[in-house]
């Protein structure tokens, strides 16, 4: 059984950038990361072996002198809170997390009205829209009602959105009519992060040459997820783990050529782990089968 791993896959630089801050020495057992640093089950429980604290808000009880803004961004109003709390804030946000914010802020200076295409309550999400005095988050074409008194629509998108999701969708947009029969005015900002393109592109590619994907990453994962959704709209099997404990070796049983993807939050070692234990059950079925046959 040939396994293969794809050519763009795991922690993205943002990503890495975030674990690596938050796992400075010097923030041991004084550091409050404020949710999730990023979604990976892995690097979680890394954080806290390394004394770092987590909380899911400015309002759960806080002991450390220092807080930690997540990989995902956070609104304004939450640095500020913080500060105001007296804490020391330190900002893990994703470089192109901040690039959205920037764009939909652009957006309204511009006179549009701000739409984010994504998921509504992903804490990337909800950061980018918390500042905003009016804004609609989208998901599909269902939620274009929201729209509809609204002529100069400026959109841009979850990060970690899929392409063949958001692309569509701004199509459609661009040909919604207001109520006097003229075009809606349609500015789109491609804010999807060219990590999460190059692991959908990659995935993609490699989804043409395998007949099983395993996924790697959390549950929790947005770009994870829309991996795997990659491979389903293509027909082909593929399984969401988060580690090597959760493979079933019958999942390979008459596979002959396996492919390994990992969302931007998955660690390379986890991927490694993952790789190791597939090419193992790979070799012991191919013993099993040589067996029968002799």
């Amino acid at each position: 059984m040939k396994v293969t791993k794809a050519d763009a896959l795991g922690t993205c630089f943002g990503v890495r950038d975030a674990i690596e801050e938050a796992m400075d020495p010097d923030f041991k057992g004084n550091l409050t990361v404020i949710g999730q640093l990023v979604h990976n089950p892995q690097v979680v429980e890394r954080l806290k072996e390394n004394g770092v604290k987590i909380v899911n808000s400015l309002d759960d009880p806080i002991n450390t002198p220092n807080v930690m803004i997540t990989a995902h961004g956070a609104a304004k109003s939450v640095h500020e809170k913080a500060k105001t709390l007296g804490y020391k804030v330190y900002d893990a946000t994703c470089p192109l997390v901040m690039r959205v914010h920037r764009a939909i802020t652009k957006l309204v200076e511009e006179g549009y009205y701000p739409v984010v295409i994504g998921q509504e309550s992903h804490v990337e999400v909800r950061g980018i829209v918390s500042d905003l005095e009016e804004y609609t988050v989208i998901w599909d074409e269902k939620d274009f009602h929201k729209l509809e008194d609204r002529p100069r629509i400026g959109v841009v998108s979850q990060t970690t959105q899929q392409i063949k999701h958001v692309f569509p969708l701004v199509e459609q947009l661009k040909s919604l009519k207001n109520k006097d029969g003229s075009l809606k005015e349609v500015k789109f900002v491609d804010t999807i992060c060219k990590p999460t393109k190059d692991r959908q592109k990659a995935v993609e590619s490699l989804s043409d040459e395998v007949d099983l994907m395993i996924v790697v990453g959390g549950y929790n994962s947005s770009n994870t997820k829309k991996l795997q959704k990659v491979c389903a709209d293509k027909g082909l099997a593929a399984y969401h783990i988060e580690n090597a404990q959760q493979i079933d070796p019958e999942w390979f049983r008459g596979r002959e050529h396996v492919g390994i993807t990992a969302g931007t939050s998955t660690p390379h070692w986890v991927i490694d782990e993952v790789y190791e234990a597939v090419i193992r059950i790979g070799e012991r079925l191919e013993a099993e089968d040589s067996l029968r046959s002799a």
